[in-house]
């Protein structure tokens, strides 16, 4: 489950000037391994400057063309997205984690689509672009994208090329707030944006799935607008790469707790500090849990509580059906009973 494999880079190609594309060689024998669902992403772990650092990266290729690329956009201070746009190359090897996540297409049936992202958002929202226009020869997609200009839009030719080979069933619209740009808006992804697209521009298509990727600001945002329209929350589906919400515990936690946790079969139990969070006490214990982000934005960490009770800083991943199914963040988990039974397998 945790099992990272060893992959060899066999393209970094240049998006924008700040972020690269990188393609994989998949071996035979963990092709079935690395098999994966449009929206999907993957934790990539390698040691820089004698750390390991994790990271959690989506994959822009779809399903259908047998490639797994990801695409690394350069943040300041950012160790890994530093180093993957400057030092990286073509026959490097990188670990990687078989993907994962909940940010996917719905099944493949003709409907119409919208798709809100902005900057770096637009990785995991390309590959559902492509799939939802591969897969069924009826559905459209209209996809809303904001950036700064066109030079710092990740994926623009590709889209121009997707636009050309569908062009009755893919619509873009691209935002830009530093330059005015031909056949674009002028401007940031706001209330009035989305209001002049879903109820001017094409208020005559009944769009039946929304997925938003981008700065959590636009994502509450939009998510907020679609909801006094009328969409129901089913139909929008979201992935945060950042989060400014640090996360609060309701609960009392300064007791201890007996924990059991399993992970790929193997079973320990231990007594841990009720302060610290499940993953950090199993990790402390010399586990290998699952993790990448520990932010609480992926969902590499998730485990199913069997026994007891635990309480999550903050959840922007899980529905609440999931939690009520006993599925847990391990990073913003606390436990809150003195005993704790939590099961990474059974997920």
């Amino acid at each position: 489950m945790s099992d990272f494999h060893s992959l060899t880079i066999s393209e970094i190609k240049k998006e924008t000037a700040n972020a690269v594309s990188i393609a994989f060689t998949i071996p035979d024998n963990l092709k079935s391994s690395f098999e994966f669902k449009a929206g999907q992403y993957v934790t990539i772990k390698h040691m820089i400057d004698n750390k390991e650092v994790r990271r959690a990266y989506s994959i822009c290729s779809s399903p259908n063309s047998g490639l797994l690329i990801v695409a690394v956009k350069k943040v300041e201070h950012g160790n890994f997205s530093i180093f993957a746009n400057t030092q990286l190359k073509a026959g490097d090897t990188l670990d990687v984690m078989a993907p994962q996540g909940h940010f996917v297409l719905t099944e493949a049936s003709e409907k119409n689509y919208v798709a809100f992202a902005a900057g770096s958002g637009i990785t995991p929202v390309l590959s559902i672009v492509k799939t939802a226009l591969e897969t069924n020869s009826h559905s459209k997609f209209l996809l809303i994208y904001g950036n700064q200009s066109i030079a710092e839009t990740m994926f623009y030719d590709e889209l121009m090329v997707l636009k050309k080979s569908y062009p009755e069933r893919f619509l873009v619209e691209f935002i830009f707030s530093r330059r005015k740009e031909e056949n674009s808006l002028f401007g940031r992804v706001e209330k009035s944006t989305v209001n002049f697209f879903l109820k001017n521009k094409y208020s005559e298509t009944a769009f039946d799935e929304f997925y938003l990727c981008g700065p959590e600001p636009m994502i509450d945002m939009v998510s907020s607008v679609l909801k006094e329209n009328g969409v129901n929350e089913k139909q929008i589906h979201f992935e945060l790469f950042t989060t400014a919400e640090e996360g609060l515990l309701v609960e009392n936690h300064d007791g201890k707790t007996e924990i059991t946790i399993t992970v790929d079969d193997d079973t320990e139990t231990f007594i841990m500090e009720q302060t610290t969070s499940i993953l950090e006490a199993a990790l402390d214990h010399g586990i290998d849990a699952p993790y990448s982000c520990q932010g609480g934005i992926c969902s590499t960490c998730i485990a199913k509580i069997v026994e007891g009770k635990a309480e999550m800083r903050k959840n922007q991943i899980l529905t609440d059906g999931e939690i009520a199914e006993g599925l847990i963040l391990t990073c913003q988990a606390h436990p809150t009973t003195s005993k704790l039974v939590v099961d990474y397998d059974d997920v």
